[in-house]
């Protein structure tokens, strides 16, 4: 890739656009959220092939996001620590490695312990790209226009997944869907190589045992949670109390770090809290719909990969066509209307999905739930960044963002985890109840975002 030199570190890149490297950037992540929606209409068959249960299924799915949102607490801190570029390329290298294991794992214990891996691979790329994308453009005007073709391609990820997931299956079965991510990570390091991405190393450090304390929190209420939907109390009750410990463990080191996860200043910005509880409900009911809905569709509909996939069209299109719209509006209005408005709407979309999975109604009810959750996300999410970076305190921008996105994956973890266990107790009111229950968190985290954005 031909770059124009400069005597001033960083300034070739504000002169001359990158394409390539964009692009490459732009797929790693476009990888990391196919991963997370690809998956959802393989479930059946993933169940069939390893003869696993509700519970092994959430685990296949947890275990990526268990680890990715953990570990986003401080990929930003290592990504500064050891040049982004490189943590970024690592990252990709081991997740293409990563999926073909997963295609090829003989149990369902061996898929879950390489999709954890995929998930530290994942949060390795994420906070990365975004670092390169800075170096790669440091004039704010192009960076602009950068981060929203980043945006643009990985967010297709969400509207492809399940059709491309679905057509997959329908081909070569489940294991085809973690195949095509290691052709995507070979072009991602083909386009990511060069002088161009390079970024400095530098010196923040990384409280590890405040990590794996925040990993082992996460990981062990999830567990707790899905041996609720298996009805093994006595698990509930040991994993519960482990959880409790591992989090008064991680708060009480994260306390006395002298580089701790969480930054005090930040949590104390005003309307920080409530970004982040709307950012977590959002991924709750994203995730948690995009999990038990398959299973739904396979079971009362009838509905096989491919028109599983093509089922979600309502929720996955108005990720390809609201943003620019929302980002219209954020740069009119501000943040505070399209977050208050999204959270409405998903709270209406869990309302109908919940009574349409009640009822037995027909798909043109499950439909319209759906294109409420999909305007409802499309809308939240592209402002809910904003919104969350401008209630930061100067100078933790950067941590902002990394906070937001571990929320999310952490609400995404706790939907499959909470939704799955209220879908596998066999109760018949058990689906109506896991869509109904985003419906209840989106509406209580959007009515404490609009008291507090309007004070």
């Amino acid at each position: 890739m031909t770059t124009v030199e400069s005597p001033i570190p960083g300034e070739r890149t504000g002169r001359a656009g990158h394409p390539v490297a964009l692009l490459g950037i732009s797929l790693g992540y476009f990888m990391v959220l196919l991963d997370m929606t690809v998956l959802s209409v393989a479930e059946p068959d993933l169940a069939a092939s390893l003869h696993t249960s509700v519970a092994g299924l959430q685990w296949a799915t947890t275990g990526y996001t268990v680890v990715f949102g953990a570990l986003l607490l401080t990929a930003g801190a290592v990504a500064d620590r050891h040049g982004a570029h490189r943590v970024f390329r690592a990252g990709v290298a081991v997740f293409g490695l990563g999926s073909l294991l997963c295609a090829l794992a003989p149990a369902l214990w061996a898929l879950v312990g390489v999709r954890a891996v995929l998930g530290a691979a994942a949060a390795a790329c994420v906070p990365a790209s975004m670092a390169m994308i800075a170096r790669l453009y440091p004039d704010p005007a192009r960076r602009t226009r950068a981060v929203a073709t980043w945006a643009a391609v990985s967010g297709a990820a969400v509207a492809a997944g399940p059709i491309a997931g679905g057509a997959l299956v329908e081909l070569a079965g489940w294991r085809a869907i973690f195949l095509v991510n290691v052709p995507l990570a070979l072009l991602v390091l083909a386009t990511t190589a060069g002088r161009a991405v390079a970024c400095p190393r530098g010196e923040r450090r990384v409280d590890w045992t405040v990590q794996l304390a925040a990993c082992a929190t996460l990981a062990l209420l999830t567990d707790a949670l899905i041996a609720a939907g298996s009805g093994s109390w006595a698990h509930v009750a040991v994993s519960a109390a482990a959880a409790v410990l591992a989090g008064t463990a991680f708060a009480l080191r994260e306390r006395r770090s002298a580089a701790p996860v969480l930054d005090p200043a930040l949590l104390r910005g005003r309307g920080v809290r409530t970004g982040l509880a709307v950012g977590a409900a959002v991924n709750f009911a994203l995730t948690g719909d995009l999990f038990v809905l398959p299973l739904l569709l396979r079971h009362d509909h009838h509905l096989g990969p491919v028109a599983s996939g093509l089922a979600f069209l309502p929720l996955t299109l108005p990720f390809a066509l609201n943003p620019p719209l929302t980002g219209r509006i954020v740069a009119r209005r501000g943040p505070r209307a399209p977050i208050t408005a999204g959270a409405a709407l998903l709270t209406a979309g869990g309302a109908v999905l919940g009574w349409a999975a009640w009822a037995g109604a027909g798909y043109g009810v499950l439909a319209l739930g759906l294109l409420l959750t999909g305007f409802g996300v499309s809308f939240v999410l592209p402002a809910l960044a904003a919104a969350v970076i401008g209630a930061a305190p100067e100078g933790t921008a950067g941590s902002a963002g990394g906070v937001l996105n571990a929320a999310r994956q952490t609400g995404a973890t706790l939907g499959v985890a909470a939704m799955g266990a209220l879908t596998g107790l066999g109760a018949p009111a058990g689906p109506a109840a896991a869509l109904l229950l985003p419906a209840v968190l989106c509406a209580a985290a959007g009515g404490w975002f609009a008291r507090v954005s309007s004070r």
